[in-house]
């Protein structure tokens, strides 16, 4: 039997927002639970009433066991045994329903006790152990605000009196908790087994009183389908049993363990634990000081937490944290706190936002923990009290103020398409100055292209390209072609056409950024690999939403750690960005680092750009062979690809390509080197619009031949 979803004993005293929801969950499944079962009663109930109505009541049963399907219960998955078994009885339930007649008598004790006793044994155990639940929660809370707001000249005698209230309404609180949560738990494996017993029960009485239903109930296919659920049953039985002794070990071992965290200050004879200076991030409850009107202030507990050098916090009605304080401003410091009213206080500062927080924790091990957690985190950012900066974080602009919860999206994330570039460590290579575009906008979406376009918009895409024919037989036509599908996730301007670390690094500042802003939405697209160039294709409407040619893209590599992210730079030598030099009417190439998440291996990907490479350059070699049989380059070993190796820089390789350039297929301004033996591809004096056409004229910056491609390329 796969395993079921459960509720985790060992957070039941923390009590986190998380395991609060989680809580929320089952128990909105118990009360399905519980409504479910009572119709079933019902039913039931009906068909021990009168022998007249035996029909419509067997009849009800089987709708109400088909219901269960529909009934959409929050842990029970559409295709689970239990759903399929319980269809499967209700289909035998029909024949039954028309040639049966039942004794309320042996209804009773077959079909009825069952469903009785896990309503009345379990069910309701679990609407009273809610409220008990409730009731020590809020125990629980009253207790600690009392602890809490217990001034600093207060007795001692009133002290430890509080501290003992906490400590007992907190054991209580935690006990309550782990026998609720276990009941909820156990609930999971009883519904698979009392559920099925009340009808394995009917089905039984029915072949032993009623010679008329031999037909409908005894075929050898329906008792091996109730041996194998009479089977099923006591395995679960067997199950339940097992789970039980486990979780009461479980119980005794968590009490046990969790002892000292009963009392929010510890006593006197209770070993002394030091505080834990070396953590580099830090979660939990602390009571937040805010300013009312005039002097007045509040303290409130929240739920705290460090998330990508910022401080949140959160309440447990809330999904998602806010963002309390950025931790890489200049001049955070965390330190102790003088309060006349509250112990255990600390503030953190920040002298860049001029803003102070104060919070409290339960006793001086938890100050002291939190204090050294956030120092370390601002250390590592950089800032150290006294001392220069080593390394200083880049600020995030336009940050949002909130992080989403895992699994939750933000109701603004969809509209975030181009935030600033964020990095906690500058990154040779990474253009920072320049936007991160993570949306991709297919053709018919609408939507601003990013650049000038100077030709007829085919394709709106963050990669910046001009319209061009959709439909391209080169592409088509390829000797080899791949397809993989992949969502992106981002892209973002480079200063280099290579290197495995900017790639790495180039994947990690998407992803850090993604996390940072809350943005979630991903395009998903069909990644078409030929030995031509690159496609996205758009998998609803099956248009190309942007290309590169293969010539252009000049690196590949996967993340070292993450199988499933890779990213490739493309040259775009069109870029009209920031700092782009022109000489001699030319536009220097800008280069663009574009990060996918695959369903697939990245190395898979990865491999097939480089065959397609190897294919594509092999044309070039055989065609310049066929061109110049008597040539004397046939002597000399042709250049080796690499793992790495492009197309440009296999075609830089070949030493005498200048010298030999006349016996080449030249294009007719003398500028390209075409890779198509027809003269249909041949390019136009003035624009080549050939996807495979290789230029030989000066491009400059070592650029000797260079590779043009049809489609403009890509800008992040």
């Amino acid at each position: 039997m796969p395993d079921l979803e459960r509720l985790h004993l060992e957070d039941a005293l923390e009590d986190s927002p998380q395991t609060r929801h989680l809580l929320m969950v089952f128990e909105k499944d118990a009360m399905q639970l519980k409504k479910f079962t009572t119709n079933m009663h019902n039913c039931c109930q009906r068909i021990m009433s009168a022998q007249n109505e035996l029909c419509a009541a067997t009849q009800s049963l089987a709708q109400q066991l088909r219901a269960y399907e529909i009934q959409k219960f929050p842990l029970e998955s559409e295709d689970s045994i239990l759903t399929s078994t319980l269809k499967q009885f209700s289909s035998y339930l029909d024949d039954i329903s028309s040639i049966q007649q039942v004794l309320a008598q042996q209804y009773s004790e077959s079909m009825m006790y069952p469903l009785n006793k896990f309503l009345q044994a379990d069910l309701e155990e679990i609407s009273t152990m809610h409220e008990m639940f409730q009731m020590a929660t809020q125990e629980h809370e009253q207790a600690l605000m009392r602890y809490m707001k217990m001034p600093r000249k207060k007795e001692d005698k009133t002290k430890m009196e509080a501290n003992e209230e906490l400590a007992n309404m907190r054991k209580k609180f935690h006990q309550t908790a782990l026998h609720y949560y276990s009941a909820l738990n156990s609930l999971q494996y009883k519904r698979k087994c009392q559920l099925l017993e009340p009808v394995l029960g009917f089905l039984h009485a029915q072949r032993a009183f009623y010679p008329m239903g031999q037909d409908a109930v005894c075929k050898p296919e329906v008792e091996d389908f109730l041996a194998n659920i009479a089977a099923s049953v006591q395995g679960v039985h067997s199950e339940l049993a097992t789970e039980t002794q486990k979780t009461v070990e479980l119980i005794d071992n968590i009490e046990q363990q969790s002892s000292h965290l009963y009392h929010a200050e510890p006593p006197i004879d209770m070993p002394f634990i030091p505080p834990n200076t070396s953590l580099a991030q830090k979660a939990g409850y602390l009571m937040c000081r805010s300013r009312q009107a005039l002097l007045a202030t509040k303290w409130e507990r929240l739920y705290f937490f460090t998330q990508g050098g910022n401080l949140m916090s959160q309440s447990k009605d809330e999904v998602a944290g806010k963002l309390v304080l950025d931790l890489n401003e200049d001049g955070v410091l965390a330190e102790p706190a003088d309060s006349e009213d509250r112990r255990f206080t600390f503030q953190i500062s920040s002298t860049a936002g001029k803003k102070t927080v104060v919070l409290q924790a339960e006793n001086l091990r938890e100050r002291d923990e939190w204090i050294a957690s956030i120092n370390n985190i601002v250390r590592d950012g950089g800032y150290v009290k006294d001392k220069p900066q080593a390394k200083k974080k880049e600020s995030v602009g336009g940050a949002s103020n909130s992080s989403a919860s895992p699994g939750l999206q933000s109701p603004t994330s969809e509209s975030r398409s181009v935030v600033p570039s964020t990095t906690t460590t500058p990154v040779e290579g990474l253009n920072l100055d320049t936007p991160i575009q993570f949306d991709m906008v297919s053709h018919g979406e609408g939507g601003p292209s990013l650049t000038p376009l100077t030709a007829p918009p085919k394709r709106i895409n963050p990669f910046d390209q001009s319209g061009t024919d959709l439909v391209d037989t080169a592409f088509d036509n390829a000797a080899f072609s791949q397809k993989f599908t992949v969502r992106f996730l981002g892209s973002m301007e480079v200063k280099k056409d290579r290197g495995e670390q900017m790639v790495h690094a180039t994947i990690r500042q998407i992803m850090a950024a993604r996390a940072i802003h809350n943005v979630f939405k991903m395009t998903e697209s069909t990644m078409s690999v030929t030995s031509e160039g690159i496609r996205l294709i758009d998998p609803a409407t099956n248009t190309v939403r942007v290309e590169f040619a293969l010539q252009d893209v000049s690196f590949w590599a996967a993340h070292p750690e993450n199988n499933r992210l890779l990213g490739f730079i493309t040259r775009n030598r069109t870029s009209n960005s920031v700092g782009a030099k022109v000489e001699s009417g030319s536009p220097t190439p800008s280069f663009a680092c574009h990060v996918f998440e695959t369903n697939s291996t990245s190395e898979d990907i990865c491999q097939a750009i480089k065959q397609a490479t190897t294919i594509a350059f092999q044309a070039i070699m055989n065609r310049k062979k066929g061109q110049n049989p008597q040539s004397a380059q046939e002597n000399k070993p042709a250049p080796v690809l690499s793992d790495k190796s492009t197309l440009l820089e296999a075609i830089n390789q070949l030493d005498d390509l200048d010298d030999s350039a006349e016996d080449l297929p030249i294009s007719p301004d003398g500028r390209f080197l075409l890779l198509s033996n027809t003269e249909s591809d041949l390019p136009s004096p003035t624009t080549p619009t050939s996807p495979a056409a290789i230029a030989l004229g000066d491009q400059g910056d070592g650029a000797e031949a260079t590779a043009e491609g049809g489609d403009s390329e890509s800008e992040a």
